[in-house]
């Protein structure tokens, strides 16, 4: 049951956002705005040859290739995965080829025009598992011995040996733009690696406070996995929310649960990028932080062939729409080549390109509107309601997704209202809620 409550007398909610919110392919203009937003976009680079093996097996042309194809679509950035044992086989040894490998990323990243986010400890990889064999020994003599990565204090010391030695290869290269400390740590965390929320929003806080001291001004983030946003497990929200640079979505439809509960074409379904966007600025506390969708991706399965496209143009529009994105990095830029074999069916077929580094329908959507909301970035919709929720109260298992928080969410989303979310220790907060422009409550 939800309550609702005006704390501004004359609060209505404005017929464009109603009308705005009532379809679920929002309208870039002819809207009611405060202001525009230029986005990024860009995709999670996936190599066509070797995978990220290829780190090992080094074909510069190969990723030149690659890089080019992306840059043909329109994109300004890439996401791109260390694997982290290759990168540092040993807790005081880090891989001079690897680093060399990487400066050579960054030097066909330049000629392609593309930035560069380096994700640095993933011992997580699309299913698998990637750990350093040193961080969890087979014989260990004392058996009290900790090699959590979280918490052992060897093991985060060899952590910021890889990040540093990464900083001082390519930290001078104009197309660094950052660190992401780590490919959806909640997975280690929950595998084998527990913590509690205190000793992971510490270790993050720490890790992310390294890389601010030696790469100061770049973008650091925790690329965690929605697990957090969907349970009260590993990293806190308010933490995901305030430490970085900025935070950090993973949206999909299967992960999330929505089609557990939804068709693919529900509003739900296309909806669910901004939800997570909303939710992220609930526990924010810098007004001029941003959100980064850092993946977001369709799988055969998930929905007809003929429909993906549709499905990214909604969820696309309905980001920008929020004005709080920086931007969209999709899942992957290009399909996986399968003679790699042992991934989940659903890895192969990601790609804005194909495994001929030849643009797929999504990958032409994409580039179209990358054009059309860089030549006009949309007007901001509107959203004097919010949803008031619990600071905390989901459940504490990472899977699978609690939706305690966003069903009410989708409830407001079908009655034609576009409602941004605030966590109940501000909702007294006056000043907060004029600042967010929002005049209208609803109670959970």
């Amino acid at each position: 049951m939800i309550s609702r409550r005006n704390f501004v007398k004359t609060s209505v909610l404005g017929s464009a956002a109603a009308l705005a919110a009532r379809t679920p392919l929002i309208a870039a203009a002819g809207q009611a705005a405060e202001g525009r937003r230029a986005l990024r976009f860009g995709a999670n680079y996936t190599p066509r040859k070797r995978w990220w093996y290829c780190w090992l097996d080094w074909d510069r042309q190969a990723v030149a290739d690659d890089l080019s194809g992306i840059a043909s679509l329109g994109m300004d950035h890439i996401r791109i995965q260390l694997l982290w044992p290759l990168f540092q086989p040993g807790i005081s040894t880090v891989s001079l080829r690897s680093l060399d490998n990487l400066r050579s990323l960054l030097d066909e990243a330049d000629r392609a025009g593309l930035d560069v986010e380096i994700t640095v400890l993933n011992g997580w990889m699309s299913g698998l598992s990637y750990l350093p064999a040193w961080v969890m020994p087979v014989a260990i003599p004392d058996k009290s011995e900790n090699w959590n990565i979280f918490t052992s204090r060897r093991v985060i010391d060899a952590e910021k040996l890889l990040l540093r030695r990464i900083v001082d290869t390519v930290g001078d290269h104009k197309r660094f733009m950052g660190l992401d400390i780590g490919n959806e740590l909640g997975v280690l965390q929950s595998l084998n690696n527990p913590v509690t929320p205190q000793q992971a929003d510490a270790w993050a806080t720490e890790i992310l406070g390294y890389c601010a001291e030696i790469a100061p001004g770049k973008f650091h983030v925790n690329g965690a996995d929605d697990s957090h946003w969907f349970a009260d497990f590993g990293f806190t929200r308010s933490n995901l929310a305030t430490v970085g640079s900025a935070t950090v979505m993973h949206s999909y439809i299967y992960f999330t649960g929505v089609l557990d509960r939804y068709k693919y074409s529900d509003p739900a379904s296309l909806h669910l990028a901004d939800y997570m966007i909303e939710l992220g600025a609930a526990y924010q506390t810098d007004p001029k932080r941003r959100v980064w969708v850092e993946e977001i991706g369709v799988a055969n399965g998930w929905m007809p062939e003929e429909y993906k496209p549709e499905f990214m143009e909604h969820t696309v529009r309905n980001i920008a729409a929020t004005g709080k994105a920086w931007g969209i990095t999709w899942w992957s830029s290009h399909d996986v080549d399968r003679t790699i074999k042992d991934f989940n069916e659903l890895e192969y077929t990601l790609g804005l390109l194909d495994i001929h580094n030849k643009p797929k329908p999504l990958g032409i959507k994409f580039k179209a509107l990358a054009a059309e909301l860089r030549r006009n970035p949309p007007q901001i919709v509107p959203r004097p309601l919010a949803l008031v929720i619990p600071d905390a109260g989901l459940a504490t298992k990472s899977w699978p997704a609690d939706w305690k928080f966003a069903t009410p969410y989708m409830k407001l989303i079908d009655q034609g209202k576009t409602p941004q979310i605030v966590v109940e220790s501000r909702a007294k907060d006056e000043a907060y809620l004029r600042s967010r422009g929002i005049t209208e409550l609803v109670t959970i």
